[in-house]
């Protein structure tokens, strides 16, 4: 396959400004005075990613508030050859929400369409508008008795279009599956403007092609996902938190299939923590605590849930950690008296990446390998970036249950920030190539954005290569949708 033939930018006309101002004009009368802006002020959090390492440039944005206007937009933008950048609540940390540089890019951020359809307890079914915060939903589930288990720290703020367009993972993917695990149907403006009603809660539907599943975790380069129709699940009454000291990675694993061989499915999280990575939260979140003794280089999170209101899910897992500790899988442990000490707990766990940030210049990482290859995994990969950026700290932690890890390298304190930060790409290939070498991926959860836009043509192989761009081609021909994402030529040193 040559160069030419897998660009994903299929455009590249250079549009006369006349006709530019043109559309502008068009675009804002379409969302109305309540939906655009192109004050400097307000287009600027839209245009950096989470990192603030990812900056764009965009002359408008536009907040739509209906199905139609999203098709309105498109429709007109193909016509004029301007590029979209479908935005939610722009959580990205690769970048896959902000402007490329390519072109004059129209950012269209989904905030407005925050509609909580219909709710079906019988079907256990939620239609959602693509701009509901995650969290909005969890709330309108839990008022119903429901659980909508997509379990994230950015929940606050990210929207479920966003989470469905980069296929997010999360904490509660050992029991309930990735994002797009928990959908029946998508509603999608195309790239020709057309709208797309897949808005089935079908369990069982085998009439063609499943085309959601195209949508989901495909960043906005195909179309634009506007609603959903998400599974619910019953509402555990029962939670029980721990937080353990494990002697080792490969003892976190044992510890894990112990917790799902005494327990029948009931393991909803197992998170591993790193002793580095808890004491910077401690330094830069003070009001956390830290429940053991002392902390040591590797801890777990652990949480079980369930439905059954018989059941005394501390009394368990008191008992499987008792038999850990025999077993010398864990060395101290304790388990949560309350909801609000199992909060404490998890605030932990989600202060770790917030932390790395905060200490200095950070290179993440999310990677995927097969569980049982975690711990040689780690102990490869962190002693070739200790080997290639002498003086980083290096903070893994992740999701060890679905064995997502994820990496903060830290800059070391005899190296600028810009002279770190430069060498972003090679650290981020010696990760990418550590994962492939286990038979892993490059991206577990995060997706691809514009950080690693070059991986797919650099590490899949070609008939694969093909399939995406084939894909890319049909649904986008005029190659109009999130700009420089997911399939992207010039990025040879990842």
């Amino acid at each position: 396959m040559t160069p030419d033939a897998t660009k994903a930018d299929l455009s590249g006309e250079q549009i006369r400004p006349e006709r530019i101002r043109e559309a502008i004009g068009r675009l804002k009368r379409a969302v109305g005075p309540s939906g655009w802006s192109t004050h400097p002020g307000l287009l600027e959090p839209h245009v950096v990613d989470w990192t603030g390492l990812i900056r764009g440039t965009s002359p408008l944005l536009l907040k739509p508030a209906r199905t139609e206007e999203v098709a309105t937009i498109v429709s007109i933008c193909r016509e004029y050859g301007l590029k979209i950048v479908p935005q939610g609540g722009n959580t990205s940390l690769v970048g896959g929400a902000v402007p490329s540089g390519r072109g004059v890019e129209i950012l269209v951020n989904l905030a407005r369409m925050n509609r909580v359809r219909t709710i079906d307890t019988i079907n256990d079914t939620i239609a959602v508008d693509a701009g509901c915060l995650l969290a909005s939903i969890q709330a309108e589930a839990e008022k119903n008795e429901r659980l909508f288990p997509l379990r994230l720290a950015s929940e606050g703020n990210c929207q479920i279009g966003g989470n469905l367009a980069s296929n997010a993972g999360g904490s509660n993917v050992l029991r309930y599956g990735n994002t797009r695990d928990l959908v029946l149907g998508l509603e999608v403006v195309l790239a020709d403007g057309r709208i797309w009603n897949g808005m089935r809660a079908l369990r069982k539907d085998n009439m063609g092609y499943d085309l959601k599943q195209l949508f989901i975790g495909s960043e906005g380069t195909l179309g634009i996902i506007t609603a959903a129709v998400l599974k619910l699940f019953p509402r555990p009454t029962s939670v029980a938190t721990a937080v353990c000291a494990v002697p080792s990675v490969k003892g976190a694993l044992d510890l894990l299939a112990l917790c799902k061989q005494r327990t029948g499915g009931q393991v909803t999280a197992f998170e591993l923590m790193p002793g580095a990575g808890l004491q910077l939260v401690l330094k830069h979140f003070p009001a956390c605590r830290f429940p053991l003794e002392r902390i040591c280089e590797w801890q777990v999170l652990i949480e079980f849930s369930s439905s059954d209101a018989s059941t005394s899910l501390e009394e368990r897992m008191e008992a499987v950690l008792a038999e850990a500790y025999e077993a010398g899988l864990v060395t101290d442990a304790v388990v949560s008296a309350s909801i609000s000490q199992g909060k404490s707990f998890w605030a932990l766990r989600e202060g770790l990446a917030e932390a790395d940030m905060m200490e200095g210049p950070t290179i993440q990482g999310d990677i995927a390998v097969p569980i049982s290859s975690i711990p040689d995994f780690l102990a490869t990969c962190s002693a070739a970036i200790s080997e290639a950026v002498k003086g980083a700290r290096i903070i893994a932690f992740g999701h060890l249950g679905d064995g997502n890890i994820h990496f903060g390298i830290i800059q070391p304190d005899d190296v600028s920030a810009e002279e770190f930060l430069a060498r972003s790409d090679e650290v981020h290939g010696i990760i990418n190539r550590c994962a492939l070498r286990f038979d892993g991926t490059v991206s577990a959860e995060h997706g691809l954005g514009a950080l690693k836009a070059g991986a797919v043509l650099k590490y899949r192989g070609e008939v694969e290569q093909d399939l995406m761009v084939a894909i890319k081609r049909s649904l986008d021909p005029s190659g109009i949708m999130n700009p420089g994402k997911v399939l992207e030529m010039n990025r040879p040193s990842l």
